[in-house]
């Protein structure tokens, strides 16, 4: 058992100063001072005076096979390594795939997530990659998020983007139909994930869905939506009508940042529950020129995701809870994990990060594991150095 003394508890919401006491990889209490008898049981105590302690970052959208490929065999970014999840403040993990299907295979991504999972983490994965006819395992997205306990939904899907397959708002309605299907007969959350590129569309097909049928607004989540400001102000009406929209962490421009997209949802009344944001980790970063050819490549650090949240507190003064949400309660709700993930509760798991009196990050537990401890790095890949 692990006791976590004097701690300013975010559950993400404030609860301030509490204690923790965890029995193997669940919380099973949460009280102002609990005193366990020492005789009885074998605690380690660990005081957390002056450090904040939230839930670990539940990450969405991550490229854990590897991303990219858009300017060449070259230009395919690496897997991730543990240690890179680790100090990212991050202890779940979705993966997915993107523009590559072809070089990259849901059987390699699946194998990844169980690999993850075995180094401490917990994982999940989504089906399909940027086209329509959607990529599966088995003959359709139904069977895939029925019959594999890993997949938990499709994604990215690409729309308004030249990279997509320009698929007809009929093919998008039956993958949402067949996502949520899958969903209800496998209790998991079914949703459907949305990559919108700076394509004129917008992220319009997306309201015609959620006006034309019957699926909730909740199945869907547009990602990279704060990509431009056009892009974001239609996402602040998706949100409003019951839509999740995701805030890409490293994505943005120098007049429109993460943290700035951050604060006009909150200036425009989104409710923050509708918000989730995620790093788009290992995915590439492509620059292109004016007639569609690569002028730039880098790949996204899924250490951008706590330095938004940082910034945001900070520097824009937004709400603590409000921004810890977006990482935690949000995408864990968003994605059928709640209340497992995502929280500080009695029956949660015991993944836990926390934060100096700076906010920088300080420690992270991961089903009631240590990874990282005072900033010293304790766990690594099988095959990290």
């Amino acid at each position: 058992m692990i006791l976590i003394k004097n701690a300013t508890l975010y559950s993400p919401t404030a609860c301030g100063v509490m204690d923790i006491l965890i029995e193997g990889d669940k919380i099973i209490a949460i009280s102002q001072d609990i005193k366990v008898s020492s005789n009885a049981f074998q605690v380690e105590i660990i005081d957390a005076a002056g450090k904040i302690v939230l839930p670990g970052y539940v990450d969405q959208h991550v490229h854990v096979i590897g991303g990219g490929g858009e300017d060449g065999f070259k230009s395919r970014t690496p897997e991730v390594v543990l240690s890179e999840i680790i100090k990212a403040g991050i202890t779940t993990v979705i993966g997915v795939l993107g523009t590559d299907a072809t070089t990259r295979h849901l059987e390699s991504l699946l194998a990844k997530v169980r690999g993850l999972d075995e180094e401490g983490i917990s994982t999940y994965m989504l089906t399909g990659a940027y086209e329509v006819p959607v990529i599966t395992l088995f003959e359709d997205v139904r069977r895939d998020i029925i019959l594999i306990d890993k997949i938990i939904g499709v994604g990215e899907i690409a729309i308004s983007d030249h990279r997509s397959s320009q698929p007809t708002i009929n093919e998008l309605k039956k993958v949402l139909t067949q996502a949520r299907i899958g969903g209800m007969l496998s209790g998991k959350s079914g949703v459907v994930q949305f990559h919108v590129g700076n394509g004129k569309e917008g992220i319009s097909p997306l309201f015609d869905m959620i006006e034309s049928t019957e699926v909730p607004a909740c199945h869907i989540i547009p990602t990279h939506i704060n990509r431009n400001k056009v892009l974001l102000i239609e996402g602040m009406e998706f949100a409003k009508r019951g839509g999740f929209i995701d805030i890409t962490s490293c994505m943005g421009t120098e007049d429109l940042p993460a943290t700035k997209s951050i604060r006009l949802c909150v200036e425009n009344d989104v409710p923050i529950s509708q918000i989730t944001m995620s790093s788009d980790g290992n995915g590439s970063q492509t620059k292109y020129d004016k007639n569609g050819k690569v002028i730039g490549l880098t790949s996204a650090k899924m250490t951008t995701l706590h330095e938004v949240v940082k910034k945001a507190i900070l520097e824009e003064n937004i709400c603590a809870a409000d921004v810890f949400a977006l990482c935690t309660k949000n995408p864990a709700k968003a994605n059928g994990l709640w209340p497992k993930k995502g929280c500080i509760a009695v029956g949660s798991d015991a993944d836990l990060l926390f934060l100096d009196s700076k906010y920088d990050i300080d420690s992270l537990m991961a089903k009631g594991k240590f990874m990282l401890k005072d900033k010293v790095l304790l766990a690594k890949g099988t095959f990290e150095e």
